[in-house]
């Protein structure tokens, strides 16, 4: 078989590199200049089993160990602590899927967190949750597909003729996991896609710790009144914040730059308050973010085209890779409800 891959983020390259791993003949096209580039950038992510479904933790369970396999430091096992929102629910959702957890109802002192004040509950804490080190991921990536990687910009599809560079490339399949472009192509080839996209930033700041506190969880923060955010260390000394703004702040239409600064100043005015951190932002990621598809992954067919399209996916990314690649080639469209089931009959 021949197999066209649209995106070289982790997702495309981590189904490009099963592919190849399988001796099927791949090619992985990629509109930016280098891979992992656009929503898969950065140097980190957090990883957590704590999900509200009990499916996406199993996914999550087997993602983790196969991180291990690809390598030993592939995610730093700090744990990862849940406050607020639908902690509980989570906590129901790893006890059914057999994961470890614990639920506390009331406030928490000894989580660890920089954080100035009580953090209220209720608080779930995910000791199997981390930190993910990207830059390993890309590097083990493409170590095994690189090769396979057209910096090419995807016109268009007609079935699995793929149109790109002015060139139009045959295949036997094709997958899309081509981030914030995959719901535009899939509607090509009669996919519909949640379209809708919403500006996000990511701001780092310095952390004054001593040597002892490396090991401070991620945290995953839902108030009942203010910022809700999300946080982990980033490296030595710093501290990264991603905050959810109101969804006519980071609408498509105010702008990146718009966006992006409206976020800036919410962030660094909740790390004022809030944070035991140097409040000066020292690093901004930015990414496109689709509000419209949760917190799970949709899988779709059209004929011999699947697409892939979901948010914060790096987690599950090697059963991800491995499953968009089985199913390209023998025809099959996976689910979350059906890879989990599969995981439990194993």
């Amino acid at each position: 078989m021949r197999i066209g891959v649209v995106g070289a983020g982790v997702v495309g390259l981590a189904t490009a590199a099963s592919l190849v791993r399988s001796g099927v003949e791949v090619v992985c096209f990629e509109r930016s200049a280098v891979v992992m580039g656009e929503r898969s950038a950065g140097t980190s992510r957090i990883f957590r089993l704590a999900h509200v479904d009990a499916d996406l933790v199993r996914l999550a369970a087997a993602a983790r160990e196969g991180f291990a396999r690809w390598g030993t430091a592939m995610v730093d096992p700090v744990g990862c602590v849940v406050s607020g929102g639908d902690a509980a629910e989570r906590a129901a959702a790893m006890t059914a899927a057999g994961a470890a957890c614990e639920l506390r109802e009331a406030a928490s002192t000894d989580l660890r967190l920089p954080v100035v004040g009580p953090v209220a509950g209720p608080v779930l804490v995910d000791p199997s949750g981390g930190v993910v080190d990207v830059d390993a991921v890309r590097a083990l990536l493409v170590g095994i597909a690189g090769h396979t990687v057209v910096h090419e910009q995807v016109d268009g599809l007609d079935g699995t003729a793929v149109r790109a560079g002015g060139v139009t490339h045959r295949f036997d399949a094709v997958v899309l996991a081509a981030g914030a472009n995959t719901a535009a192509l899939a509607a090509q080839v009669g996919v519909d896609l949640p379209s809708t996209l919403e500006h996000h930033a990511r701001f780092t700041f310095p952390l004054p710790d001593p040597p002892e506190a490396a090991r401070r969880p991620a945290w995953i923060d839902s108030p009942a009144s203010g910022l809700r955010t999300y946080q982990h260390r980033s490296g030595p000394g710093r501290w990264s914040v991603g905050g959810t703004l109101d969804a006519a702040t980071v609408a498509w239409d105010v702008g990146a730059g718009a966006a992006t600064q409206a976020s800036r100043e919410a962030v660094l005015e909740y790390a004022r308050e809030r944070l035991a951190v140097a409040p000066r932002v020292v690093e901004t990621l930015y990414c496109t973010h689709a509000p419209d598809t949760g917190d799970g992954i949709t899988f779709a067919r059209s004929g011999s085209v699947l697409a892939a399209w979901g948010e914060n996916l790096m987690k599950f990314v090697p059963v991800l890779g491995e499953a968009l690649a089985a199913a390209a080639v023998d025809g099959s469209t996976p689910s979350v409800r059906g890879l989990s089931a599969a995981l439990a009959e194993a």
